[in-house]
């Protein structure tokens, strides 16, 4: 134990050494007048990638890059390095007699992670390697820490996440997910503009915040001494503006929800809501699949995903099927057998399923559901018609009231969206509002409250609507492939180091 405390102890020696270097570096460079920082700007004309793939045009001509400094080999009179940008490296041949004697000094003092810019020719090497014979190389940034060593990235995945900058420093992988992301949400943005779609913008600071089965997350608002939340949703403003006569709306926008951390959750994420006049939950699934296939075809090249080693078919069309059928399939249970809640009980109690007092038959479906259903629906599949007690929004179905024109989409058996007929009847949206008071007034605190301006807007008027919400985040996972919502999170939620 002593020897590696001692091996410990030396290693944060070397480290701090190399970081005193590094400083006296800077000194040095800001007493000759070369501060880098007092930099401004650079003109670039050309990324590596851009260099790389047209080379038959570029070759011989002058070109300008600028980047990082990730490899560095000094030869003397001549060395080679790497330059990473936004779209990849570029090697550079420097050789002291095309930038001249001091110039060649300073660049041999440059440290891996310095920041630089570089013009010159644009040539291949002996080895066939697409290279910039420099003519200039600047000093445009002072790395003063030290990156992680080149061939092992940085591994730690706590430390991935808490120094992000790093992490898309050095793992190319990162960076080709992020940029996928934007992607994504720029082809649903293109797919819904061409729809006739409008974009919208809503508060996030809300005195009610509705619309899903949450905790909102608390503030206080000081100039008008009034408590207020974060939304937990898009949903109640974004109908305001089906009232208003905004046909086809949507947002994209962050919600914030009090709850835990795991793999698929993180307490702000993004999400999509849309709504449409004049259809029901039948025109958001042609909807949803057709966003889908669009979306995979855009950014992926292909309708085809592969997930965690499964392959998911976009193609094919998505399976569509009741609540009831599901948990009849997969749990053998026909819930339009049972008539009563102690019938509903009494089976839940049969087959283990644990259940609190204030749940009703249609609960008690959906816990079913739940336990027996969601793993299986791996391929895209609409799960429909819930029970009206788990859906406080929804228009009921005409022919069948205990349950509403619902669904949700699911893949890889993660809900991935939730799509309503929405309930445009004030009457009927009042009753619902009131049974959820009941539940918070029991104790549940993700039951919604009373929205006496949302009744307004209902009474005034709102015409028949399809409504859908869209886990952006987990839409960006099965895309990119990534096993957790915080690969695919720029700055995700981390606990305080301690």
């Amino acid at each position: 134990m002593a020897e590696k405390t001692q091996q410990g102890n030396n290693s944060t020696q070397d480290i701090n050494s190399l970081l005193k270097v590094r400083r006296d570096k800077l000194a040095e460079l800001k007493e000759a007048g070369r501060d880098p920082f007092v930099e401004t700007k650079y003109d670039v004309s050309h990324h590596s990638s851009d260099i790389k793939n047209n080379f038959d045009e570029l070759e011989g001509k002058s070109v300008s890059v600028a980047g990082r400094i990730m490899s560095k080999r000094v030869m003397g009179k001549a060395s080679f390095c790497h330059i990473q940008d936004l779209t990849g490296t570029i090697q550079s041949y420097v050789a002291r007699d095309a930038i001249g004697e001091e110039e060649y000094k300073l660049f041999k003092k440059m440290d891996i992670g310095d920041i630089v810019g570089l013009k010159g020719e644009v040539f291949k090497t002996k080895t066939g390697e697409v290279s910039v014979h420099a003519s200039e190389i600047k000093l445009l940034s002072k790395s003063l820490q030290i990156l992680p060593e080149k061939y092992h990235g940085l591994t730690n995945t706590d430390m991935r996440y808490r120094q992000r900058y790093v992490d898309l420093i050095m793992n190319e992988e990162v960076k080709d997910t992020f940029i996928k992301r934007s992607r994504i949400i720029g082809a649903i943005r293109k797919y819904l503009d061409s729809q006739g779609f409008m974009e919208v913008e809503t508060p996030m600071l809300v005195s009610n915040a509705g619309g899903a089965a949450a905790r909102p997350f608390e503030t206080h608002f000081n100039a008008l001494d009034e408590d207020l939340k974060l939304r937990i949703s898009l949903e109640l403003y974004l109908k305001r503006l089906i009232v208003g006569g905004l046909e086809r709306v949507y947002e994209i926008g962050r919600v914030f929800r009090n709850e835990g951390l795991d793999t698929r959750h993180n307490p702000e994420f993004t999400l999509m809501e849309l709504y449409q006049a004049y259809t029901d939950y039948h025109g958001m699934m042609d909807l949803t699949e057709n966003l889908y296939r669009y979306v995979a075809q855009e950014v992926l090249g292909t309708t085809k995903i592969i997930y965690n080693g499964i392959e998911i078919d976009l193609g094919k069309p998505f399976e569509r099927i009741t609540m009831v059928d599901a948990v009849k399939k997969y749990a053998g249970i026909d819930f339009n057998e049972i008539e009563t809640l102690e019938q509903a009980r009494a089976i839940a109690d049969e087959k283990g399923i644990e259940y609190e007092q204030h749940h009703k038959k249609g609960d008690i479906l959906n816990l079913f559901f739940e336990a027996y259903v969601e793993e299986h629906l791996i391929q895209p599949t609409f799960l429909m018609d819930h029970p009206v007690e788990i859906s406080p929004l929804t228009k009921r179905k005409p022919d069948n009231p205990d349950y509403v024109e619902r669904f949700e989409f699911f893949m890889n058996g993660w809900e991935m969206a939730n799509a309503y007929s929405e309930l445009n009847d004030p009457i009927d949206q009042r009753e619902r509002f009131k049974a959820q008071e009941e539940l918070l007034a029991q104790g549940d605190e993700e039951a919604n409250r009373t929205d006496e301006d949302f009744l307004n807007a209902l009474e005034i008027g709102m015409p028949p609507t399809g409504g859908i919400g869209f886990g952006i985040d987990r839409m960006c996972m099965l895309l990119t492939n990534s096993p957790a919502i915080r690969d695919v999170l720029l700055f995700p939620t981390m606990k305080p180091l301690d």
